[in-house]
Formats: C-alpha cells, structure tokens, sequence
C-alpha cells in the first residue's frame, strides 16, 4: 500500500509538473502582447447607422484583447467638427470618402463592415502591435502631434499604391503563390494539427479495427468494403452534425463571456481524464467504451454480418450500427470537437469560412480510419489497436487538450497568429515526449513503476 500511495503521488507530482510548465510556456508566449507597440484606431461613424452599430461591439472586443490599442471614435452626422476632422483626415492620406463607418489604421482605411472586413482589421490591428505601424491621426487629430525625428535616422522612401511595403516576418512571397501572410494561416493551420490528433482517437479506431477483423472472416472483399466505406461516412456525417451543433451554440452564446470559459475548463477537464488514463488506464473515470457495452456493440455488428448478400439489409444494417456507435463514442471523442468549436467562434468566423474549416477537419480527421480501412481491403488483413497503444495515444491527445485549454483561458488571442499557435503545439507534443522519457525510460532504470501499465 506504501509503494502504490507513493506512485500515485510521483503520477499527481509529475502532472502536476506539466501543467506548471505548460501555464508558463503560456504566459512567455502572451508576454509579447503586454508590450506590444500602441496602436489606434480612428472610427469615424453616424448616428442611426446600422453598419456602425455592428461595428461598436467588435471595436470593443478588440480594445480587450489587444490591451495596447486604442479606438477614437468620432460621430459626423450631429457633430460639425467631426466632420471637418473627417475631411482633413481623408484628404490627408489621400481617400475619397463615400461612406461610414470609415476606419483608418496606419497608412490604410477601410468603409463600410462586414465579416471580412473583421478579419481585415483584426490582422492590421495585429501587425501594428507586433512591428509598429504610423499613426494615422498625426497632424490631423488634436493631441496626435508628428515627433521630430532624429537627424541621423534616414527618412523612409515612399512606397507607391499597390506595392508591397510589408517588412513582416510574418509575411513571405512564395515563387507562383504571391505574398502570403503566415498570420492569418494560423486557424488553418491549427484546426489541421487538431484533426489529426482527433482522428487517433482510441474509441473510433478500436471499434473499426474489430469491426474489419469480424468482416475479414467472411473473406468477402467486396462485403469488407462495402461495410468498412459506409460505416466510416455514416460516422463522420454523425460528427459533422454533431461539430456543426456545438458551433452553432457557440455562435449564438458567443457575447455571453462565461460561456468561453466554461467551455475551457470542460476541455481542461477532458484532458486531464486522458492524461490520468494514460497511467490508470479505464480505472476511475475514463472516457473510454465502456465494457459493460461492448457486447452490445458484438452483436450489432454480427447482425451486420448475418444480413447476408442482401445489399439494402447489409447497408441498413451498417447504418444502424454506426449511428449506434457515435452515439456510445461522444463521451470518448467530443473533447476535442468542444475545444475546436470554442476556438472557431472566438474567431467570429462566416459560415462559410466554418464550413470550409470543418470540411478540413473531417477530411484530416478521416485519414488514419481510411488508411487502415484501405490496407484491410487490399490485404484482407487487419490490425488490432493494442492497449499501450490506446494510452500513448490518450497521453497526446490529453497533452494538447490541455495545451489548447490553458491558452483558451489565457489569452486565445494566441492562436491568431501562427508562429505563436506552433509554439503551442510544439510545447504540448513536447512535454508529452518528456512524459514518456521519463515513465518509459527513467523510471524503469532507478527501479521506479508508475500506473497500472506492465513495462517490459
């Protein structure tokens, strides 16, 4: 009892270790935005405007989470000296105004507002604060004087409309591609990374891989794919409804602050069940298949098998029993489906931005399931997923869910910006390896057993 009480306290020691170095990995990342260069925005709006009405609450939602910028408002419709200052302001940097709202950062304006135009400014927003950007109000706007520039400093050369004045790091040119900026990849970027963990999910690959091992022993090729192919799409449009679902929420909650954190902590949660199952693997809570309902799931899909060369009873069969099989995963699987629909509505995304995302998702998501399902047709083999495998793979999956919880909770600004978003997934696969170095390798040799997993 001493030796298994002092294992469960390295087990919380070392968790506990991780998560301290995951939350300071994630306040150096965030550190950079506590001293980002000021930024200003210049809102030139009118009273009655619904444009500029929608527009108020996102201005406010960036001055929250870019502490260093500054929004100047200004109302021309009832306000005379406002609309001079609009005037001098357009004339100033050469923009023939049509319109409000009008917004003007940098050396660049915007009219009008739409869901584009949000990522637009969030990005020029972004850029001002990373590298420092001129102010657009100098000389223009009371209290925004030009400082005197030293006489050594040699004056910039103007760039001509149209050309590429971006010194960012964050922006390259690719030979057939053009100018590519990286920031705005990085929600790309990291719904890729979380589809790909997501797929090795230990619950959707045991049930597939037993599902094709009972299909093999038919030895009918044609009944192997024909089973395999639906069972795979009939899952996935169930994941996709259900993905679709929890945006959907998401989206309209969205203005409720709570709803943001709440949803965190149930990711932060789901990760560290995954993590504890990693070394106590089904003991406790565990979002696994419960084995109470396996031999439900063995006889659903023998009934598959016995629908016999009937092509609608064998189809209505596999249906029936990948519907059944979502609905006994969700516990097991919407961790991380939770985490990406919390990421994507902090974005305010359009719809068809979110269906081109969750189109990537699912493709990337399917890969590993079509991978295995394809070597079992053309071999008519198939591969068992084996414990250790399911807890390295919880161990990941864990590990990142944490990652990604901690950062939602933090600052999610951080997964705007794709240099900062693979920091984040390096340091989450990162100390994952750290963690099976250390369980698998160093412990083993100072004569050190951790979980309930028997190391050979």
């Amino acid at each position: 009892m001493k030796r298994l009480d002092l294992m469960r306290k390295l087990s919380l020691w070392l968790i506990s270790l991780c998560l301290l170095a995951l939350m300071a990995i994630t306040v150096n990342a965030a550190a950079p935005s506590q001293a980002q260069t000021p930024a200003t925005i210049y809102f030139f709006w009118g009273d009655g405007c619904p444009h500029c009405a929608q527009a108020k609450p996102f201005l406010q939602e960036l001055e929250q989470r870019y502490p260093n910028l500054q929004v100047e408002s200004f109302e021309i419709y009832y306000v005379p000296e406002n609309q001079e200052l609009f005037k001098q302001m357009a004339a100033a940097h050469n923009f023939e105004p049509r319109y409000v709202p009008t917004f003007f950062i940098g050396d660049r304006q915007w009219e009008g507002f739409s869901e584009d135009l949000r990522q637009e400014l969030e990005a020029a927003v972004r850029a001002c604060s990373e590298q420092g950007c001129a102010d657009a109000g100098v000389g223009v706007i009371p209290g925004h004087e030009p400082t005197p520039e030293p006489p050594a400093t040699p004056t910039p050369t103007p760039v001509a409309e149209g050309e590429d004045d971006s010194t960012e790091p964050s922006v390259i040119t690719v030979p057939f591609l053009g100018t590519i900026d990286l920031g705005a990849q990085a929600l790309w970027v990291s719904t890729a990374l979380i589809s790909f963990v997501d797929g090795f999910n230990p619950c959707s690959l045991w049930v597939l891989s037993i599902l094709i091992s009972l299909t093999l022993r038919t030895g009918s090729r044609k009944k192997t794919f024909i089973i395999g192919l639906i069972f795979i799409t009939v899952t996935a449009l169930v994941y996709v409804l259900f993905i679709a679902g929890l945006f959907t929420m998401l989206t309209f909650v969205r203005f409720l602050s709570w709803i943001q954190v709440a949803v965190s902590l149930l990711a932060l949660f789901f990760a560290l069940v995954n993590i504890k199952d990693y070394f106590w693997y089904k003991e406790g809570l565990s979002f696994t298949i419960d084995d109470a309902k396996k031999p439900g799931l063995y006889k659903r899909m023998r009934r598959v098998l016995n629908a016999g060369d009937s092509l609608g009873a064998l189809v209505l069969a596999t249906v029936g029993l990948a519907v059944g099989v979502s609905l006994v995963e969700f516990s097991c699987t919407a961790g991380f489906p939770v985490l990406w629909t919390n990421l994507i509505a902090a974005q305010n995304v359009t719809p068809l931005t979110f269906g081109l995302l969750l189109l990537l998702y699912m493709v990337i998501y399917q890969l590993d399931e079509l991978a295995i399902f394809g070597v079992a047709v053309v071999t008519l083999r198939a591969s068992k997923l084996e414990e250790k495998h399911g807890r390295i793979l919880k161990l990941i999956g864990g590990m990142l869910m944490l990652t990604l919880a901690i950062v939602m909770l933090v600052n999610p600004a951080l997964m705007n910006d794709l240099r900062s978003s693979l920091l984040i997934f390096g340091a989450a696969f990162g100390m994952a390896v750290v963690i099976l170095v250390i369980h698998r390798v160093l412990l083993p040799r100072l004569g050190l057993h951790l979980g309930t997993e028997k190391l050979h």
